[in-house]
This record gives C-alpha cells, sequence and structure tokens, in this order.
C-alpha cells in the first residue's frame, strides 16, 4: 500500500464491492445507482453533443447552467438567493473540496474534520499542507459541541462539515448552523460544507444549507452535486457557492487544475434543471429507504435511527455477532451470506472498530428485496 502524506492510500469502498462481484453477492456497498438515469437527460446530452461548439466553456462554467442553479435554488422551500459571482461549476464535490483548501490553507494550518466521515477528506487536508483535527461524534451520532469545541485552537484554519452525511444520514439544522457560528465568530476560520445529498431529505424534512446562515456565508464554500442529484456520476459536473470574494479565490486556483467541467453535460443539465422536480426523486428514495428498513425488521440487525437523508442506512450488527470487528463482519456478510456492505471503521482515520456496519438503499426495489430476503432466510 501506497502512502500520501503519512496517509494510506487505500480504499475498502472499492475491495468490498470487488469481493461482492467475485462471490456473486448482492451489492449494498457502494452509493452507485443501479437504476437507471431519466431517459430525458439522454436526450438532452444528445441533443447537446449535436451542438457545433465542444470547446470550454467559461471558467465559472455554461451561463445558462449557473442560471438554472440561481433559478432552482431560489424555488426551493429554504430558499438560496444566489448571484452569478457566487457560482463555479466544477468537475466533481471532491475536486472543490481539495481546491477550496487550496484556496485557503497554509503550511500548519489545522482542519477540523468531524468523524465518520468520506475517506478523501483528511488526505486532501493533507495534501494541502494542512494538519487534520478529528472530531468524533457521540454513539447517538449527535454533536457534543463542548467536546468539538475542545478541538478548535490558534492554529484551526477550517473546518469541513457534511449534510445529509455520510455514512450516518443525520442533517444539520439551523440550529446547528448557529452553534457552529458561535465556536468560529471570533476568529478567521473557513467553512467547507459539502451538502451533495441536498435533495435527500426525508419525512418532510427540508435542506437547511449552511449558505442561509447570514454570517457564515461570509465564510462559506457550499458544495453540491449534480452526479447525486440526477444519478450520473460519471458525466463529472457539480457546483460550487460561497461568496464572491471566495468564489474569486476559488476560480483563481480552479484555472490552473482543470479549468472548467464537462462543457455538453453542462448544457444538457442546464435544459434538464428547467424540468427537474426535486420532490419526486426525493420521494423515490425515501420509498427505497422505508422499504430497506421494513424489511430489514425481519433480520437481526439493528436500525437505531432512520437514516434522516442520504442514501445510506448505518445498522448494528452485534445481534448477530459479538465478537468479529466491523471489517471482519463486513466480508463475512459478504462473503458466506452474499450481501455486500461498509464497516463503519472505514470512515475514520484511526479505522476503529464500531458495532455498525453501512448499507446503501439506492438500489433498484428487486435488488433490495432479494437482499434483504436471502438475509431473513440465512442469518
Amino acid at each position: 500500500m501506497n502512502t500520501i502524506d503519512g496517509f494510506t492510500h487505500y480504499s475498502f469502498f472499492t475491495e468490498m464491492s470487488a469481493l461482492a462481484v467475485q462471490h456473486g453477492s448482492f451489492d449494498l456497498s457502494l452509493g452507485i445507482p443501479d437504476f437507471d438515469i431519466d431517459k430525458r437527460l439522454r436526450i438532452f446530452l444528445q441533443q447537446a453533443a449535436d451542438l457545433d461548439s465542444h470547446h470550454y466553456e467559461p471558467l465559472a462554467g455554461n451561463p445558462e447552467l449557473i442560471e438554472k442553479i440561481i433559478y432552482f435554488n431560489g424555488q426551493r422551500k429554504n430558499s438560496l438567493s444566489l448571484t452569478a459571482h457566487e457560482i463555479t461549476i466544477v468537475p466533481c464535490a471532491t475536486f472543490a473540496l481539495h481546491t477550496a483548501l487550496t484556496s485557503v490553507l497554509n503550511q500548519g494550518d489545522e482542519v477540523i474534520i468531524i468523524q465518520p466521515s468520506y475517506y478523501t477528506y483528511a488526505p486532501s487536508v493533507a495534501m494541502n499542507g494542512g494538519i487534520p483535527v478529528y472530531y468524533d461524534l457521540d454513539d447517538d451520532f449527535k454533536i457534543n459541541w463542548e467536546v468539538l469545541k475542545e478541538c478548535f485552537s490558534a492554529k484551526t484554519k477550517a473546518i469541513i462539515v457534511n449534510s445529509p452525511q455520510n455514512p450516518t444520514g443525520k442533517i444539520w439544522k439551523k440550529e446547528d448552523w448557529n452553534q457552529l457560528y458561535e465556536l468560529i465568530k471570533n476568529q478567521e476560520i473557513y467553512l467547507i460544507s459539502e451538502e451533495i445529498y441536498d435533495t435527500y431529505c426525508y419525512d418532510e424534512a427540508e435542506h437547511y444549507s449552511s449558505f442561509l446562515h447570514p454570517e457564515l456565508k461570509n465564510r462559506t464554500f457550499c458544495i453540491f452535486s449534480f452526479g447525486k442529484m440526477f444519478h450520473t456520476s460519471g458525466w463529472k459536473v457539480s457546483y460550487m457557492i460561497a461568496p464572491k470574494e471566495l468564489t474569486s479565490l476559488f476560480q483563481c486556483r480552479q484555472q490552473y487544475i482543470s479549468y472548467g467541467a464537462n462543457a455538453p453535460a453542462q448544457r444538457a443539465l442546464a435544459s434538464y434543471l428547467e424540468i427537474f422536480d426535486p420532490y419526486t426523486n426525493k420521494n423515490m428514495m425515501q420509498k427505497k429507504r422505508d422499504l430497506f428498513n421494513e424489511l430489514l425488521l425481519e433480520t437481526p440487525f439493528q436500525v437505531v435511527k432512520q437514516a434522516e437523508g442520504s442514501v445510506f442506512q448505518i445498522v448494528n450488527f452485534r445481534n448477530i455477532s459479538k465478537t468479529m470487528t466491523d471489517v471482519e463482519f463486513s466480508k463475512w456478510l459478504t462473503i458466506e451470506k452474499k450481501v455486500s456492505c461498509l464497516p463503519l471503521s472505514a470512515f475514520y482515520n484511526s479505522k476503529q472498530d464500531s458495532d455498525y456496519v453501512r448499507f446503501s438503499f439506492a438500489k433498484k426495489d428487486e435488488l433490495i428485496i432479494q437482499a434483504l430476503e436471502h438475509l431473513k432466510k440465512n442469518l
């Protein structure tokens, strides 16, 4: 295994998916949907490809797509009032997070990472010369604000927040953003807010963006993903919003890395945003979550709390095994019981053992039913 600035270059994510293929298992390990995209997206992409121009879009992105992003966010219940100077079209959320860190970090700056977290966060901090500082959520996956406060120091330059969160499915609410602001208001600390599952908030909950907070907004890089919204991750188009000054800082770095994102896809997404109904999308995914959890009740797994958002459900497996680590259990479930998952420890830098595994319900209903029926009969 190779290392990057002391971080192991190792993805348990791809290993578990490969194990599922190798052993013919039902793969619920990754958040990659196995169902088709809206056929209208295909039509819009074909129309975009038939245009004469196949060159770079402007650095900020396709003007029509930017206009549609402004309109889309303005129509939501917790609406965002945006200007074109606050929006940048980017190749993907990982690129946006990395480049945002590039824009603000100096050597030795500390960045707080709330765990469990996506595995790319800490390496991005380290590759930008920063030092990751880890805060672990409580056992109920809620934030203890007094403990989090102790993570801040004079060297703290940024904090990374993910809501709805992968893997816990927790959603940050207005009160949470208020609490965070109280912790950072007297220091120059930036917020990298990854909100890529913003259209997947369940049980009548509405996404509340960090960009709605009047003071946090001035220090926030807020990241969204068309790949997650429309199940088109391979198109490589996402977007970031930030105040005008931070947007300029970001684009100054961006021009030396990727410059722009997929041009035909940007045009296709602009057309699709005009007709996209986020509530239809959300309701479809909530039904999958409910189906998954309903069938899971017939197994020894225990759901402590249903996912509030995202496309993942974490479950406690200790009714099945008291002795296996979560890594051992995940491999055993994949190989012996033919259903693939991810251990929660994969989302911690320490790789510490846990009582939980993560499943994805962003799958065809047939796959969810077959996988859970198989577990019901074989556990």
